[in-house]
């Protein structure tokens, strides 16, 4: 089952939405230590308004368990949902960071899929793709998109068979990542 997240989910969300963005999570923190880093992902997850927040996320539930997530946006909220970020680091570090816009401004993008590593490999990384896409059509948007490490060619060969397309690469927190798109019909 998918279900909709909930800031209560913040303690399974972040520590897998760290395995799927890696480096990434200390560009947006500022965070050296990956504990660090998850525990402010959580803090971020179970508010509102942000990149990472609960309002952007599906659970996959296998009974009472969550054991997935895919975390989405639209591209034309980048700069609006990262500003935390870039407000956050400043008062941490001093810092002034420039994230890197990964979506576009007319796609909705899926900015993390993850599954347990206990749960892998049984179809729930397919499921939340899936609800990703139907949460797509039932908003009104008509293109989706995604970046995929090109270190991980499974992942994109899955991305392949469900019709994404490259349309360009993106260095984000220094890894060249593919953007890949799917046009999608819009809800009638």
């Amino acid at each position: 089952m998918i279900r909709k997240a909930e800031p209560t989910d913040a303690a399974f969300a972040a520590p897998l939405i760290y395995d799927a963005i890696g480096d990434i999570a200390h560009t947006l923190t500022g965070a050296t230590e990956a504990a660090e880093a998850i525990r402010m992902m959580e803090e971020f997850f179970a508010k509102e308004n942000n990149r990472l927040s609960y309002e952007n996320a599906v659970i996959a539930m296998d009974g009472d368990v969550p054991v997935g997530l895919a975390l989405f946006y639209h591209g034309s909220q980048t700069e609006v949902l990262d500003r935390p970020f870039v407000e956050h680091v400043q008062r941490l570090t001093g810092e002034t960071i420039t994230l890197v816009k990964e979506a576009k401004d007319d796609e909705f993008y899926l900015d993390s899929v993850a599954v347990d590593s206990s749960c892998r490999g049984k179809g729930i990384g397919s499921l939340l793709l899936d609800a990703f896409e139907k949460e797509a059509i039932q908003r009104g948007h008509d293109r989706i998109a995604l970046l995929v490490d090109e270190e991980k060619p499974r992942a994109r060969k899955l991305y392949e068979s469900i019709g994404y397309r490259e349309d360009g690469t993106v260095i984000v927190s220094g890894h060249k990542l593919s953007h890949m798109v799917k046009d999608i019909p819009k809800k009638a």
